[in-house]
């Protein structure tokens, strides 16, 4: 009989393990959840209190088998599924498949894939935590009562095939709104102006914005015409630019905390172009386990999914036995830093995103890892050394100069200490702009004065980076939701991401507008992050699953009934196009893929024509391709992905192929 059984998620996670605990030690997969509810069919008893009926996933059947027959062998069941909620809950439902003896079933949970972690976590093992497993079960619940609900209601007033979820639904609120703020957005003119000056013994010019006339200081939209600008302009005209005031003092700046799941994801859009999603798994793979040769496999970074900034007593010591060795006292804080998250109730894993040892520097790890690990873990690692530094110190000098009544003001700045900037720089590089000695009284010389014409800017699209963090602020989702958020709206159509920046699809729209009419609570933001923090006082044993299933679920389903009775079928336009085929009337309908034009005797004839974003007809266009299949002309289309080659002689050959990039 095998000793003791392991059971994790992942064939990665299993194989370091596996180097870690040696012969011992059964390692086993679960390959992510093995039980689900339905995938066809709601699988949740409302009237007998929200029970859910479980299945084991289709793919799944064969692990189940080999895990159940490995238990049977076992004596001693490990479950190490990930420490969050989703793992409490996989570990659960894998001692309800394999019909385990609790008694002999311990969970271990852990933060970091390291020997020294996991040898901790062996002797000090728990019980499964069913507050966790009942705040997963809650969520999942609640999600399919809104997706089984919802998505048949605008599947039948708008078009087939379309679905909502709840927190989905109001992310897509978010950039719907940020959308309709744009193309309202009215700008407005404003002025500023700006002296170009030097001091009389120096040929440097340095440059001082107009700040104020007399005491009253200027708002940033008070010059609002060009000829305002040029009276000031005039006004100034033979004025002698006298130094009024000078102040320099020292100005510390704060490294960053450490990265939590949405600081990452942020980061990584801005300084990667990394989608969530694809931060998130290059992190899985970091953390799960690097081979780093001589049989030696460990995981590089610390748990993935976290809205915590905390970091362990003895990694903080690392990190500062690392600085000293490094770089010196003088780059330590007079106090080691602590991060508190802003978070109401930061749960999931209770520790930031760290490097496990931050003696593995990237440069030392390089050649283990691929390019897009090596970015991630390196972004990671400076993020983690770097917090834990001193601050950088400017120098800054802000100089008051007067012209007549009006004030112009120069700013300077310079590095003195650079600290954590020594390791990380969270945004651009800060500029360092240096002013000449000046001294109150001293006389300038005018070499220009420039006024400039401005516009306020609308509010800027969303950005992955910009709506994470929106979305963390207002408390929506939560560590493990945030990249399955954007790729289900991007996979759903109902918005499209152009230069980083979402944009809604005409689908988005019109449901958004439905939620936000007929679904009000749903689709409320407040409304929203209340429930996220329902979920953690489930977690936290301070609430009954069913009780908050029973106060969403009763109010919904009033609300539901009444959009079926009064929500209105959203009818094809009739235009005056003729079909090319039939002749009937041509309509314009909403499709996965936006609006395009169809024949309005479908199905009895299927002719179709594709619209641009402006609505305008898309001509097939010919093309001297031919196909390679059958030998007929290639003719250009568009598809879901841009333009692509396809055969003319379509549906008989279908036939495709992309468009190189210089065609």
């Amino acid at each position: 009989m095998v000793k003791a059984l392991v059971i994790v998620e992942s064939p990665t996670k299993a194989r370091t393990m596996g180097k870690i605990l040696g012969k011992n030690y059964v390692i086993k997969s679960s390959m992510g959840h093995v039980r689900d509810l339905p995938p066809r069919r709601l699988g949740v008893d409302i009237k007998n209190n929200f029970k859910p009926t479980y299945e084991i996933i289709k793919n799944k059947k064969k692990i189940v088998k080999d895990l159940t027959k490995a238990v049977k062998e076992a004596e001693q069941v490990y479950l190490a599924t990930d420490q969050d909620r989703e793992g409490e809950a996989i570990g659960w439902h894998l001692v309800t498949v394999t019909n385990t003896d609790r008694k002999r079933v311990k969970r271990i949970v852990f933060h970091e894939i390291t020997k020294e972690t996991i040898a901790n976590s062996l002797r000090s093992p728990r019980q499964i935590d069913i507050h966790l497993v009942n705040a997963q079960q809650a969520r999942r619940i609640l999600d399919r009562l809104v997706g089984y609900k919802l998505s048949p209601l605008l599947s039948g007033k708008v078009r087939r095939g379309l679905s909502a979820g709840r927190v989905q639904s109001v992310a897509l609120r978010l950039i719907v709104e940020r959308e309709k703020q744009i193309e309202k957005f009215i700008p407005q003119e404003y002025w500023t102006i700006l002296a170009h000056l030097s001091k009389r013994d120096e040929e440097r010019i340095f440059t001082a914005n107009l700040i104020a006339k007399g005491k009253k200081k200027f708002k940033k939209l008070e010059i609002t015409n060009e000829s305002r600008a040029k009276k000031i302009c005039r006004d100034l005209k033979g004025k002698e630019f006298i130094v009024s005031k000078v102040t320099g003092k020292p100005k510390k700046r704060n490294p960053a905390p450490p990265f939590n799941t949405s600081s990452l994801q942020q980061e990584a859009s801005r300084k990667f172009a990394f989608s969530a999603n694809k931060t998130m798994v290059i992190a899985q793979q970091l953390y799960e386990g690097i081979d780093l040769g001589k049989e030696e496999s460990v995981g590089l970074i610390t748990y993935m999914r976290t809205d915590s900034f905390a970091v362990s007593s003895s990694a903080q010591g690392e990190a500062v036995r690392f600085i000293r060795k490094n770089f010196g006292e003088r780059y330590l804080p007079k106090k080691p830093r602590i991060y508190k998250s802003k978070s109401k109730v930061a749960q999931e894993a209770h520790e930031a995103i760290r490097p496990t040892s931050c003696l593995r520097t990237p440069e030392a790890v390089s050649k283990y890892l691929n390019a897009s690990q090596l970015k991630l873990y390196n972004l990671i690692w400076q993020r983690f050394v770097s917090s834990q530094m001193a601050a950088a110190i400017f120098d800054t000098m802000v100089v008051d100069i007067k012209a007549g009544d009006y004030v112009f003001r120069a700013t300077g700045q310079k590095l003195k200490f650079p600290g954590f900037l020594r390791v990380y720089q969270e945004e651009k590089k800060e500029e360092e702009r240096v002013l000449p000695p000046l001294d109150q009284g001293d006389s300038l010389v005018l070499r220009g004065i420039v006024p400039e014409q401005h516009f306020t800017e609308p509010p800027a699209h969303y950005t992955e980076a910009s709506l994470i963090k929106t979305l963390e602020e207002h408390g929506i989702g939560r560590p493990s939701t945030y990249a399955p958020i954007i790729s289900t709206l991007l996979e759903r159509r109902y918005v499209t991401l152009k230069s980083k920046q979402f944009h809604p699809e005409e689908t988005g729209i019109i449901v958004n507008d439905l939620l936000v009419k007929y679904f009000p609570k749903i689709m409320d933001i407040d409304f929203t992050a209340h429930m996220e923090e329902n979920l953690d006082e489930i977690a936290l044993g301070k609430r009954e699953w069913v009780e908050v299933l029973k106060n969403f679920y009763q109010p919904f389903k009033e609300t539901l009934n009444i959009a079926y009775k009064n929500m209105k079928k959203i009818k094809p336009q009739v235009t005056k196009e003729k079909c090319p085929k039939c002749g009937s009337a041509m309509v314009i309908r909403i499709g996965r893929y936006g609006k395009f034009l169809a024949c309005s005797s479908f199905p009895r004839c299927r002719y179709t024509l594709t619209l641009d974003e402006q609505g305008n007809k898309i001509v097939t266009q010919k093309t001297k391709e031919k196909c390679p299949k059958c030998g007929s002309p290639m003719v250009i289309k568009w598809g879901r992905r841009g333009k692509f080659l396809a055969c003319s002689a379509y549906p008989r050959c279908k036939s495709t192929r992309s468009i190189p990039k210089e065609e």
